[in-house]
Order: structure tokens, then sequence, then C-alpha cells
């Protein structure tokens, strides 16, 4: 991990906000010197370059109202608790039932749910206006704690040219955690169940192809020294971490996007943190990440 920049060296003042964040000096990222209101200014300063990834599709979030190092959860259903700025969409359930969930569309819907202690936000792989059609796939690179993360730079960049191969572009993400994620933008064309199909087959014949390096089963009793590919988050209610998101963890990191030559340098997943905010910022117009994340592109006959 890098030298972090000071907090108040890394954003400039950010545009103002009609949600007013309490407790701004509650630290929430304990041994990092990190506050609420430290998470707060960095969403509000990369709202810009979060929300085309963010805004009117569902999400879950992860809330830790006492900072990370205490109870933190999931919450993907809108109780009404949030406000007027975070949005809710009905989906209906397996069984039948009907469910808000959460959604927001701008900079105050993200700090209303960071007012009520939120640090990570995960999106569907569909938007709340067509939910039944995938306009992303993202498979996620879990490797097992044995391995280095030189395998696992490695392993994306092969993943990136086996999709190629079959008429696929893809952008690599740092998920902030332990992995990276592969990110393949879609037409939303294809329904759930058709997207789910091809991610399976892809995973199952990558682990079949080279089975000491890959598995797609997701017991952990098979993953060692290998990568998980995980391709169970292209599924109808799953969700992934979001770009710009910060992590629940220790050294407050970032899902960061990255290009494909870029990621040949990148030292870990955790390469980018809160502090980096401004710099994130002026990464998002240069010319390493041109066009990442867009594809008008649909799931091959295969």
């Amino acid at each position: 991990m890098k030298k972090p920049v000071p907090l108040s060296e890394s954003l400039s003042a950010p545009p103002g906000s009609s949600i007013a964040i309490s407790s701004r000096d509650r630290v929430i990222f304990p041994g990092d010197g990190l506050t609420k209101g430290d998470l707060a200014d960095y969403y509000l300063a990369v709202a810009p370059i979060l929300l085309p990834w963010l805004a009117n599709r569902p999400i879950s979030l992860v809330r830790c109202p006492q900072g990370r190092a205490r109870r933190c959860f999931f919450q993907k259903h809108d109780a009404g608790s949030f406000g007027a700025h975070v949005h809710h969409v009905d989906v209906r359930e397996k069984d039948g039932s009907v469910e808000p969930y959460l959604h927001v569309d701008d900079a105050d819907g993200i700090l209303a749910c960071v007012q009520m202690g939120t640090i990570e936000f995960h999106g569907w792989g569909s938007l709340a206006a067509d939910i039944e059609k995938p306009d992303r796939l993202v498979f996620d690179l879990d490797p097992d704690e044995g391995l280095d993360w030189a395998d696992v730079r490695k392993a994306a960049a092969d993943l990136k040219e086996h999709l190629a191969e079959i008429g696929l572009t893809s952008w690599p993400m740092l998920t902030g955690g332990k992995g990276v994620h592969v990110v393949v933008p879609l037409a939303p064309k294809a329904e759930w169940p058709e997207a789910r199909r091809f991610c399976e087959r892809f995973a199952r014949a990558r682990a079949e192809a080279e089975p000491d390096r890959f598995t797609a089963n997701l017991k952990k009793v098979h993953r060692k020294g290998r990568i998980f590919i995980d391709y169970l988050r292209n599924q109808r209610g799953s969700t992934a971490v979001l770009p710009y998101v910060v992590r629940a963890r220790e050294g407050a990191p970032v899902a960061a996007p990255v290009g494909w030559s870029e990621l040949r340098d990148i030292d870990g997943p955790g390469h980018f943190t809160l502090r980096d905010g401004a710099g994130l910022i002026e990464r998002a117009a240069g010319r390493a990440l041109a066009g990442w994340g867009l594809a008008e592109q649909v799931l091959p006959d295969v």
C-alpha cells in the first residue's frame, strides 16, 4: 500500500448538498483516523464519477452505524427511513411478494445513505427501469489465501483474452477486497436466466481447461491453491460492489476501475483508498480509462 495522502490535501472543497451529516467527527475507520465526515466528503466529491454506475440501479447497502469495526449489515429493502432522496423500485420476489428495493439518482441520495451509516454500495447488474435484463456481467476473481496478487492479475488478463475470443470486450476493476472484477457491459437484450447460464458455462469451461488454476465451485474445499471464478453475481437479485465505492475494510480501500495495461503494475486490490479521491476524479477523465465499462454488445451464441 502506498503512503497515504493527508485527507485535507486529497479532496478539494466539495459542492454543497442538502443533506446534513451528523456526528461528522465519529471515527468509522479505527486505526486510520477516518471519520464519518471524511466519508461523506469523499462521496460528495466523487458523486459525478460514481453516479453513472450507481444511479437508478437497485442497490444493497453495507451499513456500519458505529464504524467498520462494529456490527455491519446488508440492507436492500426500503423501509422509508432514508428520506425523500432515497427511492425504491418494487421487485417481485420468488414467493410472489413485492418488496421495495433501494435506489438513488443523485448526490443527495448517496449522502442520505451515508448519514444512515452506509459505507458500501453494491448494485444489481440491471437498471431499475428494466430489472429483468442485465446491462453488465461481473466475473469476480476470488483467490485462495495462499495465492499471490500476481496470480490474480494474470488470471484477469487471461479471462479478458478468452472473453475477446468469443466477441466480448471487458474491463478490470480493483475490488478493494481480495481480487479483481472483470466487468463485461451489455446492451440489455438477454434476460437473467440466459445471462446466468452463459456465465456459468464460461466459468466452468475455464475451470475444466485449467483445473490446477481455477475453480467454478462455490465450496471453499475446492479453492485450495486456486482462483474461484465467481459467476453467481450474474443472476437476478445478486449484487456486486460498484466503481468508486469505499470498502468497510482496514485502510478504507476503494473499488477502482483501471485499464488493462495499468493492471500489470498495480500493487494490490486496495491500491486506491478514500484518501485518493482527487486522484480518482482526475483519473476518470484520463486516457487510461477512456471508454471504461462501455460497449454495445450482446451475449454470444456459444
